[in-house]
């Protein structure tokens, strides 16, 4: 299937691996030129050679930023100053009770979950509007519906998100520039991987089991009742970048396997 995304440009914070790194290589497959995002050079070198070797003549650039630091962050956008389509993908977590989350944790998560969101959207948005057309998707997560309380600083900036990009639609009404919200569920990414790989040897038991027992007994609101892959969230992303999905504005798309329940 065509997205008609030959001559888009995309830029994917924190895409060296996991949905972002998945997401870049759709989308190359699909015609589109790639920035992928990654916090040090060796590792988005890595990537970038790793998806043009497989993807064939693919467009693919890395560009280095921690979104810690704003010096990196400016030196981005002067070094890409327009593009067609925005994943806000990059994030930190942490899992702590909520009485030994520091508030220094707090900020740090916001700062890189929900402030480089809002950093990156700020700039291009504008540029969008004016050639009328553009995608800014926020890969949100499970954990804003579910938020477990291990997880409840992670899970607060996952949830503004959704109220970032619900404004940010209202500003493209009437254009050819949508916002939206994708909410992965559990997803098979390297570290989900490596998580469960300790997990099976510190119990001496397989990948499987530990998998069974992690929906059995953690994720038990989870209608898949296993992990998803990085293509069956990138697939869908993909779609909501494209012209394809030009009346889906201001939404909130699960691919959450029906972990977070309800019918809203």
């Amino acid at each position: 299937m065509d997205l008609n995304l030959k001559g888009k440009t995309a830029l994917i914070t924190g895409s060296t691996s996991g949905i972002g790194y998945t997401t870049a290589k759709i989308l190359l497959k699909e015609g589109a030129t790639v920035y992928i995002n990654g916090r040090n050079r060796s590792s988005v070198e890595n990537a970038v050679s790793q998806l043009k070797n497989e993807v064939a003549n693919s467009k693919v650039f890395g560009i280095v930023a921690d979104f810690f630091k704003l010096n990196q962050v400016e030196s981005l956008l002067k070094k890409l100053s327009e593009i067609d389509i925005l994943i806000n993908n990059v994030g930190i977590y942490t899992s702590k009770s909520f009485f030994d989350t520091t508030i220094e944790t707090w900020k740090d998560q916001f700062q890189v979950n929900l402030m480089s969101c809002v950093c990156l959207s700020k700039h291009y948005l504008k540029g969008m509007l004016e050639r009328n057309w553009g995608r800014i998707l926020f890969i949100s997560s499970e954990c804003a519906y579910l938020v477990p309380p291990d997880m409840i600083s992670y899970s607060a900036t996952k949830a503004s998100m959704h109220a970032v990009s619900r404004g940010l639609a209202h500003i493209t009404r009437g254009t050819q520039v949508t916002s939206n919200v994708i909410v992965p569920g559990s997803t098979l990414t390297k570290g989900a991987k490596n998580f469960l790989n300790e997990k099976a040897v510190t119990q001496n038991t397989s990948m499987d089991n530990i998998e069974k027992d992690f929906f059995n007994n953690t994720r038990t609101s989870s209608l898949l009742e296993r992990f998803a892959s990085t293509d069956e969230v990138a697939n869908t992303i993909t779609y909501l970048c494209s012209p394809l999905s030009s009346a889906t504005n201001g939404s909130v798309i699960k691919v959450d396997g029906g972990s977070s329940g309800g019918i809203l």
